[in-house]
């Protein structure tokens, strides 16, 4: 554990060393955030090709292109919330998933009650109750308000994996844990200015790899758990390398 922690922080310091990062890191976050969301539509089921995102302006198609879209807006929302996110992280929760499903229902922006359906059918784990989504919610607002001396990476994994376990919302949830993921890598200063995309490393290590990393953290052991946030130490990784790569292809003149 404590040598992922520290292999995320070097893969972010070598995107931050950057030269580029010095004159041109608006370009480089709104890259990142981009390829960001192309990553978490994939791994909703929706695996567009990025220029096909960057190309698209309606997203009121099919499924596909609705799943796009909510990635997109979440992404864009990310950064406004931080604030909001250390008094109240249920109200941000309720706040983006009223960004992802664009208010097309009126279970939109609060938890499930009782005897609700959830639309997460590429998540094939068994769902807790309304009343144990709700206390765990609970639990796991404290625990983000109380703050603490957990790395980043840790709170970040936790989050994420506890809101795909309970899926509290009627539907989108995997789009709303990944964008929570992302608040808290940029809220922590582990990732302030949002150039290591997570997104872009989960899609990469592919939706099978995610759900087994899941199933660990669901088991509740402590091998699962740590797994998990090993798998998600990783995704980091991989997202601060692609920004690498981008800061290389800027400096190159060919991007």
């Amino acid at each position: 554990m404590a040598g992922s922690v520290e292999s995320v922080r070097k893969a972010v310091d070598r995107v931050y060393g950057h030269r580029v990062m010095r004159r041109r890191s608006n370009e480089i976050t709104s890259e990142a955030a981009l390829r960001g969301a192309r990553g978490s539509a994939a791994l909703s089921g929706a695996d567009w090709a990025l220029e096909e995102v960057r190309r698209r302006t309606d997203f009121s198609g099919d499924d596909e292109a609705r799943t796009v879209g909510a990635a997109l807006r979440l992404t864009a929302e990310a950064g406004q919330l931080l604030s909001i996110w250390r008094q109240s992280p249920l109200r941000v929760l309720a706040r983006l998933h009223l960004v992802a499903a664009a208010g097309r229902t009126e279970q939109v922006g609060r938890p499930r009650q009782e005897g609700e359906p959830v639309d997460e059918p590429l998540i094939g784990l068994g769902l807790p109750s309304a009343a144990e989504a709700h206390g765990r919610l609970d639990g796991l607002s404290e625990l983000i308000i109380a703050g603490g001396s957990a790395p980043a990476l840790v709170t970040a994994a936790v989050v994420h994996g506890e809101l795909l376990a309970l899926r509290p919302f009627t539907s989108h949830n995997g789009l709303v844990a990944r964008t929570a993921e992302r608040i808290v890598l940029i809220g922590s200063g582990l990732d302030p200015k949002s150039v290591c995309p997570a997104e872009v490393g989960h899609a990469e290590l592919g939706r099978e790899a995610y759900m087994k990393a899941l199933e660990g953290y669901v088991s509740g052991t402590s091998e699962g758990v740590a797994a998990w946030i090993t798998h998600c130490g990783r995704a980091i990784e991989l997202g601060a390398r692609e920004s690498t790569a981008v800061c290389e292809a800027l400096q190159r003149g060919a991007a």
